[in-house]
């Protein structure tokens, strides 16, 4: 009898550590924390690629990306008026009418593609993780996926078609050796795949967990970037089941993480951190990112001029914005159909780079502080411009250096680590600079990230007043933004 309640209380036992921490629901999945890793990184590159990047056109304030459904829909959404055809009379004039998106892939060959001059280029950017669009809507993969050519009856991958390399695998290696983070963005619907257009549901179920499931166990990325997923609700694409299975067995279960879009009316409320597109950002009370282009467009767009790129002091002054309110800046950039990433975006990454290496102190590793920033004292506060469906890049400007009538502009970002505070100006202070509701004890030292320099301070009332030396432009440790680290 003892054998026999020795082994029943073994299977029991057995039982009981078999159970998997995470259930198939929103109260268990919720419980997951966002990885550490995540939230000290703050800023991210994120890839547009694929046979979109062939054509590489639409009109200015639209996403290039998308060419195939302005192409096949005739409609078109962004900031600007169109008529909708806009991206079809393109097609029909340049490629006739009868020539397919499709075959694109074929046009798709990334013969200048070079894994390691990527991964060396979002190091020298300073981004702590990258995000690559494995597969977008048009549901083309950058690997060689057998589900995408079952469904759609024909090669649909970069393996069998145009490149006829696995594009994917080669940037994985190459940037897991070195200390940036590989993600990759899934889109989980494609907009004309049969089987979709046939029965959404079982789609999911047939096609997309699958094929989610390869990605995830050939791949093994640090970060799952979701989207496509506002044509049914979760229950209907089963998120949670797959989510429980990502985070119960998966290759990457223990500190893979994942975005909110994984379902409609998941965002902001369910899944990992929440992510924000051409926004202002979030109040920071749960962790989130912010993505943009560094032109408009996410995927290259040969229609965008000098005008369309944001500046380097524009990207910084942004990175400032969403890192004080607590996010991540996941910033875009497209490479052309061979694999070249464009000049002008590979500038921007590099001075923000430059910027960092200087003050990546007060970036990484950071958490918001009491106050986000520091507004001045008069005036509306958070301007934004009027009749735009996204956010353009330059409101960060109108809202620090270029103040508009009326309104008033922050002064200060404030980061924390800790004891310590950062307080990063988008201008050379002249003479001083005073920090508004700051209470410093007798011991407090106060220094100019990038020199050696200790700054006089004085405590006037609640206020703190630093006198800041007068340096030439040659003698300041940075372009853009100076930090001053506030030690208690």
């Amino acid at each position: 009898m003892k054998y026999i309640f020795l082994f029943m209380f073994l299977v029991s036992m057995n039982g009981i550590f078999s159970q998997q921490p995470y259930q198939a629901n929103w109260k268990s999945i919720d419980t997951r924390p966002v990885s550490p890793w995540f939230q000290d990184a703050k800023f991210g590159i994120f890839i547009h690629w694929g046979p979109y990047s062939v054509p590489a056109w639409s009109p200015k304030g639209t996403y290039s990306e998308w060419y195939q459904y302005w192409l096949q829909s005739k409609t078109l959404f962004g900031n600007g008026k169109f008529s909708g055809s806009e991206v079809y009379d393109h097609h029909v004039q340049n490629y006739g009418q009868h020539f397919s998106y499709y075959n694109f892939g074929e046009m798709f060959t990334a013969r200048d593609f070079d894994a390691d001059e990527w991964a060396q280029l979002f190091k020298d950017a300073g981004a702590k993780y990258m995000v690559i669009t494995s597969k977008h809507h048009d549901g083309y993969c950058l690997w060689p996926s057998k589900e995408a050519n079952t469904s759609w009856g024909f090669p649909w991958n970069a393996k069998d078609t145009g490149a006829k390399r696995d594009l994917l695998k080669e940037l994985e290696v190459a940037v897991k050796e070195t200390d940036v983070k590989f993600g990759t963005y899934y889109s989980l619907y494609e907009w004309y795949n049969p089987l979709w257009l046939k029965n959404k549901e079982e789609y999911a179920i047939e096609h997309m967990h699958p094929q989610f499931k390869d990605l995830v166990e050939n791949y093994k990325p640090d970060l799952i970037w979701s989207d496509g997923d506002w044509d049914m609700g979760p229950e209907k694409w089963k998120s949670p089941e797959l989510l429980a299975w990502l985070f119960n067995e998966s290759v990457v279960k223990e500190d893979v993480v994942i975005n909110d879009r994984w379902g409609k009316g998941s965002r902001f409320k369910h899944g990992g951190y929440f992510s924000t597109e051409y926004q202002d950002g979030l109040d920071g009370s749960h962790p989130w990112e912010e993505c943009r282009g560094i032109g408009f467009s996410f995927g290259y767009n040969i229609n965008e001029d000098i005008i369309d790129y944001a500046s380097a002091r524009i990207l910084i002054y942004m990175l400032l914005n969403v890192v004080s309110n607590g996010g991540n800046l996941l910033l875009d950039i497209g490479p052309d159909k061979y694999g070249n990433i464009p000049p002008i975006m590979q500038d921007r990454l590099l001075a923000i780079g430059q910027w960092l290496k200087v003050n990546g102190e007060a970036i990484y590793g950071t958490r918001k502080w009491e106050r986000v920033c520091q507004w001045s004292e008069k005036g509306k506060k958070n301007w934004k411009p009027e009749g735009t469906h996204y956010l353009p890049a330059d409101f960060i400007l109108k809202q620090t250096i270029d103040q508009q009538p009326g309104y008033a502009v922050k002064e200060i970002f404030f980061t924390k680590k800790e004891n310590t505070v950062y307080a990063i100006v988008p201008k050379w202070p002249k003479d001083e600079l005073l920090i508004r509701d700051l209470k410093l004890n007798g011991k407090a030292k106060i220094t100019l990230l990038g020199t050696d320099i200790n700054m006089e301070y004085i405590q006037k009332g609640k206020n703190v007043i630093i006198k800041t030396p007068h340096l030439s432009p040659e003698e300041l440790p940075c372009d853009y933004a100076y930090v001053f680290k506030i030690q208690q």
